[in-house]
């Protein structure tokens, strides 16, 4: 086996190993304690698989193993290490991050969500990141107030 086609073979076996970085945001990392912990918890999982890719013997598996956990534990390595732990509102008259607002939509339908960090912003589970459009147009506004979020206009019901 000539040495050249060696070489392609593990330049060809890295190029499929490195992926690209985990995008994060420009916007400020805000979470809540439990969002904190859910990075951290998540950082160590990445940490683990990584360890556990590292032990292979196999240089060319071993790359393709450690691939994923890498990423990971650069992003939430980053993610950790901006956070910015914003402890939960303690007045209910102006929407802010923490808070759960309800809103009517202008369709009639009324919805619930709370204001967390993009990390932790799951709308199937009733949470938004506090740079959603939603977001953005309800922070800083009251129970009755309209904002225009897109093509949207939603009244503010309830803040808790």
């Amino acid at each position: 086996m000539s040495v050249a086609f060696v070489k392609e073979e593990s330049a060809e076996a890295a190029s499929e190993t490195v992926l690209p970085a985990r995008p994060i945001s420009g916007r400020i990392n805000l979470v809540t304690a439990a969002g904190l912990k859910v990075l951290e918890e998540e950082l160590a999982r990445a940490k683990e698989a990584l360890d556990s890719a590292n032990r292979l013997e196999d240089v060319n598996e071993r790359r393709r193993q450690s691939a994923a956990p890498l990423r990971d534990v650069n992003y939430f390595a980053e993610r950790v290490r901006s956070a910015q732990v914003t402890p939960a509102p303690t007045l209910n008259d102006v929407v802010a991050f923490g808070h759960s607002v309800t809103f009517r939509r202008d369709d009639g339908r009324t919805q619930t969500f709370r204001i967390v960090g993009e990390d932790e912003a799951n709308p199937a589970n009733g949470t938004i990141s506090h740079g959603s459009p939603v977001a953005l147009a309800l922070i800083g506004k009251r129970v009755g107030d309209v904002v225009q979020a897109g093509p949207r206009e939603l009244e503010i019901l309830a803040i808790a």
